[in-house]
Order: structure tokens, then C-alpha cells, then sequence
């Protein structure tokens, strides 16, 4: 599995999700094995393949929190698009049979499955949101993305190279 650039002026047509996690899985696994099983997991979701993944990234918890251990993140790609609700249902099951649980917004977590992307779609309600809401102000979200999927534009923000010139610089380690 490699990035893939798009062809010029071909709409992207594929879905991105983003991984994350900073707490040891319902079964003690570690956050880096619990992102790596995931990525297995999201292989087929909705009839989509897993055709890219990105290194593994190891990041501070952002907003900064002194409790939090540090993230491994990375991001997918999903060949094709499907529902977004059935998506983010999909991506929910996955973060439940690893223990996810929401105590309060920003909590660290056992496993955090964004859908940053389906295709070209854009949507403000209903949930989810598409893209993410905040994937163009997180380095640790379009780091990995440009990984596997140079060229990728947001359709609002601009191109994901050119998100990345715009943020502040991150702490961020490759695992």
C-alpha cells in the first residue's frame, strides 16, 4: 500500500480516516498495536478496501494536557466512498470493541477513528460533518494525510501541503 497522487483535475474519490490513540485497549494492548489492528479492521468497512496507511506518528495530546500520555496517530485510505452515516457507525463499532469510552471532550482514549474525508463530499449536518471540522488545523491529522494521499484538497481550506505550511510546528516522532 502506497500513496497514490491524484491526476490533475480528477475529483478525489476516495475516504480518509484518521487514527489515533493514547491509552492501552479493552484487552491491555498498547496504543500503537490498537491503531495497527484498527487499520486491519477498516480494510473492507463498507465494501472499501485499505489501499494506503501511513507511518504511525507519536504526538502530544493536543489541546496540551498534562495527564494525557502521548498519541500514536496516523491516518487510511479507503478506496472508493460509501454512506457517511454508515461509515462513522462502522468507525464507531471499531472504537467500542476496543473500549473507547467519552468521559469528557478531548479525554484520552483507547482508540479515536475520525472520517476526515469521503470523496468530494461536503456536508455540515447531520453528523457527521464532512470533511472533519478540524482536520485542517490538526498537523497531526495532515501529516500522515499527505502520506496517502498527496494533493489532497480540502474542498474549503486549500491543498493539504499548503494546510501544512499554515500550522504552527508540532512535536511529532515517527514510530
Amino acid at each position: 500500500m502506497s500513496g497514490v497522487p491524484e491526476a490533475a483535475g480528477r475529483p478525489f474519490a476516495d475516504t480518509l480516516v484518521a487514527l489515533g490513540a493514547n491509552l492501552p485497549a479493552a484487552d491491555g494492548t498498547g496504543p500503537l498495536e490498537a491503531c495497527r489492528r484498527a487499520a486491519a479492521a477498516l480494510d473492507g468497512i463498507c465494501g472499501l478496501p485499505l489501499v494506503a496507511l501511513s507511518n504511525w506518528w507519536e504526538t502530544p495530546a493536543d489541546p496540551p494536557d498534562p495527564r494525557s500520555p502521548p498519541y500514536v496517530n496516523g491516518v487510511a485510505r479507503l478506496r472508493g466512498t460509501a454512506d457517511p452515516l454508515a461509515l462513522l457507525r462502522a468507525l464507531q463499532a471499531i472504537e467500542d470493541a476496543a473500549g473507547r469510552v467519552r468521559p469528557y471532550p478531548n479525554a484520552p482514549r483507547t482508540l479515536d477513528l475520525d472520517l476526515i474525508a469521503v470523496g468530494g463530499t461536503v456536508r455540515g449536518a447531520p453528523d457527521p460533518v464532512l470533511p472533519h471540522p478540524r482536520a485542517h488545523l490538526r498537523r497531526f491529522v495532515l501529516l500522515p494525510l499527505a502520506e496517502v494521499a498527496p494533493g489532497w484538497r480540502h474542498p474549503v481550506e486549500g491543498p493539504v501541503e499548503a494546510l501544512l505550511e499554515r500550522l504552527p510546528p508540532m512535536p511529532m516522532r515517527r514510530l
